[in-house]
């Protein structure tokens, strides 16, 4: 009797015989792509400062994770690999039936961190609801809601193994404050309670609603987003780096790779806490001399990635904005950020 296996099955199947063995080769597309499951060597991965550069290194782990699985050649549009050979994702790069099986066999542990001051609690509710429809579906997943006004927190139905877990922090006078303030709340709780939650973190920003699939694809030590408005600029001069040299987010005219958004940014935990705690310190820093990077914690962020340049890089599919309307390049929005009136929202009218 001849038995119809499918494709799929067979290579889902491969898969997982070649992980008692520690290394894996996917074949999608005829393309064979080795990565290992081993998590990442912390040891000597604290980033360096170098004292006559001034650029910060991370020594990187030669056990590369499962969030280096190559994309598939699918896309003749758009670029699909940096200039240091990492994946950029992008709708078609990627086989989702395959990354989904082998993720939700681990069943990793996700954070995502949100801040809701003011009046940005009104983001939640939107925000959780198409969380919940949308982002790493059958995966575990915490949200974790910093906010000063916990009574207005939404009850939102969650799938199971998924909850929230509300974090009171005050109330602050400026905008501006409270982006810097998300690098500060996030540094201790990871230090007293993520730490022992969570594989990976999500840094996002409230202010956003998912319209598509946001899966596995997007997991990697750490993965970046291409900001939507400076992805198409080959001049990186023309990127808005911090550019005063006093400031510790400075990026001198000439160097560069992309701009990346702070809106949305993930990784493994202990990665994700060594740059959380990096833009915390450095905006200290910089608030000692008095001096604020011109984009708060996004330059410093630009900063870190710069020299140390992240595993994945993830396309503007993964942070996109109501104030535009997507190129052809864009195949789908996977998440998008709200119009808004910020006069009305931001605690100083915006300024």
């Amino acid at each position: 009797m001849l038995v119809n296996i499918s494709k799929t099955h067979i290579l889902i199947s491969f898969v997982f015989l070649l992980i008692l063995s520690g290394a894996i080769y996917t074949y999608l597309e005829n393309i064979t792509i080795p990565f290992s499951f081993c998590q990442p060597c912390h040891e000597n991965s604290e980033p360096v400062v170098d004292e006559v550069e001034k650029r910060v290194e991370t020594k990187h782990c030669p056990h590369m994770g499962v969030g280096n699985l190559k994309m598939k050649a699918g896309r003749t549009d758009v670029n699909s690999v940096t200039n240091w050979n990492a994946p950029l994702v992008w709708e078609g790069t990627f086989d989702p039936v395959v990354i989904d099986d082998i993720y939700r066999r681990m069943n990793p542990r996700v954070a995502v961190v949100v801040l809701a001051v003011g009046k940005y609690t009104r983001f939640l509710k939107g925000f959780l609801e198409s969380g919940e429809k949308y982002f790493l579906v059958g995966l575990r997943v915490t949200y974790y809601i910093f906010t000063d006004n916990e009574q207005d927190v939404p009850n939102v139905t969650l799938s199971e193994g998924r909850k929230i877990t509300i974090l009171p922090v005050p109330s602050a006078k400026r905008w501006q404050d409270v982006v810097l303030s998300k690098m500060k709340w996030a540094t201790v709780t990871i230090d007293k309670q993520i730490r022992n939650e969570a594989d990976y973190l999500f840094m996002m920003d409230v202010d956003s609603v998912f319209h598509n699939r946001f899966g596995a694809e997007s997991l990697s030590q750490m993965s970046a987003v291409l900001h939507r408005g400076y992805y198409k600029n080959i001049n990186r001069d023309g990127f808005p780096y911090e550019r005063r040299p006093e400031s510790k987010a400075y990026i001198p005219a000439g160097e560069g790779d992309y701009y990346y958004t702070a809106a949305v940014w993930g990784g493994y935990l202990e990665d994700m806490y060594r740059l959380v705690k990096y833009c915390y310190e450095q905006s200290e820093e910089d608030a000692k001399n008095n001096i604020e990077a011109v984009w708060q914690e996004e330059s410093h962020l630009n900063k870190y990635f710069l020299y140390n340049k992240p595993a994945k890089v993830l396309s503007p599919e993964y942070l996109w904005s109501d104030y535009d309307a997507p190129g052809s390049d864009i195949k789908l929005i996977r998440i998008s950020q709200l119009v808004k009136d910020y006069a009305e929202v931001r605690p100083n009218g915006g300024h």
